[in-house]
Order: structure tokens, then C-alpha cells, then sequence
């Protein structure tokens, strides 16, 4: 939503909003920035809304007896899901949709960063705050460029991924997180037939395999393709590969961000961009806020930062995590109680086989942002399936009792989605620890 505020307002719209978390007194740096931005911010009770407004904009989070909901009702002010806005937005632009469950937010950000430098003058409306778009008014996850085109994220969280029809897709990978694999395989399959032009695929991912698309063009790190890495050297904080004769240096760490940049480079190469051109301006990419931000790193301690929450993500983030440092502390914070059970046994599975036995693990209180929700499931309920399987877990039902045993752990690497204390938690780990 914030991502839209900024777009819009950057093309001379007036806009409003509000946000639960802004009445709760959190997130008082996005607030201020969107504030710089000249966008008033309301109480979410439904005073902020008059006849003067054209439209209102709801997250599908938001309920229906919300009271602005009921205010813009009453007032005969249409209103509009996030959805169905974006989808109005971009198709007034030759739109790039990224899709697919895990990384669709820093592959969607490293492109715009590419095109955006490259000289292509892209529009941007992301889910990630790209570090080098944050300006004083803009949180970083938007960008209004002077082009015809448009860089999104296609979610499938929502399905609303199968109502745009875009010049261009890529399609990262494919794994349980908010529908069943063959729910989001239909999702993506839809996307695919409703792309005009460059339909771009992960080669290695075994469930994008058994889709349906129509000559699409193939990344890979291990199986063929038009754009596969090789000479691959996987380094503590960076990434060094070659594709079709051309060195490019990433970075940022992982297998899994290998996949994002090669995505890139794909579609950018098939649109008439060298691959050397892009090659030169990769390794300045510095990443999206909350993907493997370091807030320590003095050769002692390291204290990581991520927002790593469905059980690929978190695969991805132990298997960098392991490579760099011995006797890690996880923080995680499971995030809503509907993902939570449907992730359930995902969860377990993961932190089972990744936990090492000089790891420990600490769940927080699965995260709640209000709303109605079903709350038959714990933290307490994936420790004890996690524990018996062998592993070091606890749950952490009060942060500040980390605090003392600091010393413990070589590495510590708070993890979760939305929360964005999550960050300041990190961020007070560090201090203690300098």
C-alpha cells in the first residue's frame, strides 16, 4: 500500500491513508517518510475519509466492518482492493510481472535497480524497499520513471496474479506457502498464457517443470539453458559466476539470489541489453531492506536481519547462514495463524534438517496484526515437533530475556515477515553485543 501512497503521489495525485500500526505508535520511520511525501495520515476510524475523495483503496487484509470501510460506504465513495488499483495502474504501462513464491520481492527490485541504471527509465511499484531508492520521502519500493514501462510483483498470495496481462514475466520457482502447490501452478500457468512477449522460467525448479507455458526462456544454475551460471563460487558475501562468456559478480549471497540475478539477466539480455552491460552495473546492487541485512559483523559476533518466513525462504537463509558462521542463534517469528497451520509440518521439516547441533532456535510468538483469525495454533506447537526430532528449541515469550545470554552464540539472525520490530530487535542485539 505504501509502494502505491508514493507512486501516485509522485504523479501529482493527492493522497491519504492510514494503517493500524501507525495508531499503535510502530513503524514510526515509514510514517515519517510518507509524511515527507506530503500524503496525510488519518486516524483509522473512519474521521479521515469526507465526500472529497474519489476512490478508496483497501489491503485484501482489511475487513469489512473496518470503520473506514464503513464510512466510505456510507459516504457512496467507491471503493477498490490493492489488487484491482495496481491492476488499474499498470495497464497504462508495458508491465514486467515477477512472480513465483520465494524472491519475487528482491528480483523484482534488483531489476528495476538494473533498468533504472541501465538508462531504461522504469516505473517500479515493489513489495521490498529497494536500499538505493530510500530517499527522505520515498520508503524505496516504488520508482516513477519517465518510460512506458513498469517493473511489479505479480502476488499469488491473493491470486491476483492471474488478472494481469503483462508485456513481460518472470516466474522464479514455485513451493508451498499461501495455497497448495497445484493452486499457485494454475495461478502461474494463467500468468503465462497471459503474457504478451518474454516469458522467463527457472529451468532447475522441478515444479515449474510440470507446468504448462508456451516457449518460455530458461535460466538454470544445474540443468540446461539459454542462461545458465557456471564457474559458480559461492563466497561469504558474495557471488561469482559466468553466463554465455561473461563473468558477473553479485552482491549478495546464496544460490537463491544466483536465481534472481540470472532471471534478470535473462529477460534483460532477451529485451537487447548485453549481457556485459548488465554485468557492469550487478555488483552494485546492495539488496532489499530486511534480505539478509547485517546489522553486525566485527570477526566475534554476526547479527543478521531477514525476512525469510515460509519454509523455502528459510532453507535458503540457514543454508547461507551455515557457510559463514558456526553456533547460531535463529529468532523466528511465525507470522499469522492461517499460514502457521497450513506451514506447519513445512516448518518443522526445514529447522529439522538444518539445525545443526551446536544451533539453537528461539520462536517467538506467531505474529498477529489484527483482524479475525482462528488461533488454534502456536509457536509452542512447532517446538514441540521441532524438539522431538532431536533439535535445540525453545519459545521466547518475552524478547528482553535474550538479552542476557547473548554470549552464547557466535551468530544470532532474528527472521520473520511484516513485524518490522523484528528489525529493531536486531538492531539491540548488535548494540549489546558491540
Amino acid at each position: 500500500m505504501s509502494a502505491i501512497a508514493v507512486f501516485t503521489a509522485e504523479r501529482g495525485h493527492t493522497v491519504a491513508g492510514s494503517d493500524r500500526s501507525f495508531d499503535n505508535n510502530l513503524c514510526q520511520n515509514l510514517f515519517n517518510t510518507l509524511k515527507n511525501k506530503g500524503i496525510n495520515l488519518v486516524p483509522q476510524d473512519g474521521s479521515g475519509i469526507d465526500e472529497s475523495y474519489d476512490f478508496a483503496v483497501f489491503s485484501t487484509a482489511i475487513e469489512s466492518d473496518q470503520p473506514e470501510v464503513v464510512k466510505a460506504k456510507e459516504l457512496g465513495i467507491p471503493l477498490k482492493t490493492r489488487p484491482q488499483y495496481l491492476r488499474e495502474l499498470v495497464s497504462e504501462f508495458g508491465s514486467i510481472a515477477v512472480a513465483g513464491t520465494s524472491g519475487k520481492s528482491t528480483t523484482a527490485g534488483m531489476l528495476a535497480f538494473l533498468m533504472n541504471r541501465l538508462g531504461l527509465n522504469p516505473n517500479f511499484i515493489g513489495g521490498g524497499r529497494v536500499k538505493q531508492f530510500r530517499k527522505p520521502d520515498n520508503p524505496g519500493n516504488s520508482l516513477s520513471g519517465s518510460s512506458d514501462l513498469m517493473v511489479i510483483e505479480a502476488c499469488e498470495a491473493d491470486g491476483s496474479v492471474v488478472n494481469y496481462e503483462p508485456l513481460h514475466s518472470i516466474i522464479g520457482n514455485l513451493s508451498l506457502d499461501h495455497h497448495r502447490v497445484e493452486t499457485t501452478a494454475g495461478m502461474f500457468e494463467m500468468l503465462g498464457r497471459n503474457t504478451q512477449e518474454l516469458l522467463i522460467i527457472n529451468a532447475d525448479d522441478r515444479n515449474l517443470g510440470r507446468c504448462a507455458f508456451n516457449n518460455p526462456i530458461r535460466f538454470s544454475v544445474d540443468d540446461d539453458s539459454q542462461y545458465r551460471a557456471q564457474s559458480v563460487r559461492y563466497r561469504r558475501f558474495e557471488t561469482v559466476f559466468c553466463v554465455n562468456g561473461v563473468e558477473c559478480r553479485l552482491s549478495l549471497p546464496g544460490k537463491h539470489n544466483l536465481y534472481n540475478a540470472l532471471s534478470c539477466i535473462a529477460l534483460l539480455s532477451e529485451m537487447g541489453i548485453s549481457i556485459k552491460d548488465t554485468a557492469e552495473i550487478l555488483p552494485f546492487f546492495s539488496g532489499i531492506e530486511r534480505r539478509f541485512d547485517i546489522h553486525l559483523n566485527d570477526g566475534k559476533h554476526l547479527v543478521m536481519d531477514d525476512y525469510a518466513h515460509n519454509p523455502h525462504k528459510i532453507e535458503c537463509l540457514m543454508e547461507v547462514v551455515k557457510k559463514i558462521s558456526r553456533r547460531v542463534c535463529y529468532i523466528f517469528q511465525p507470522h499469522g495463524f492461517g499460514p502457521t497451520r497450513l506451514l506447519k509440518q513445512g516448518y518443522i521439516e526445514t529447522f529439522t534438517k538444518n539445525l545443526r547441533n551446536e544451533d539453537y532456535l528461539l520462536l517467538l510468538p506467531i505474529y498477529y496484526a489484527g483482524g479475525t483469525s482462528l488461533k488454534d495454533i502456536s509457536s509452542g506447537d512447532l517446538c514441540d515437533g521441532i524438539r522431538s526430532n532431536g533439535k535445540t528449541v525453545d519459545v521466547l515469550h518475552e524478547r528482553s530475556l535474550l538479552f542476557p545470554r547473548l554470549k552464547e552464540r557466535d551468530a544470532y539472525v532474528v527472521f520473520g515477515a511484516r513485524d518490522e520490530t523484528l528489525s529493531d530487535l536486531a538492531r539491540e542485539i548488535a548494540a549489546r553485543l558491540k
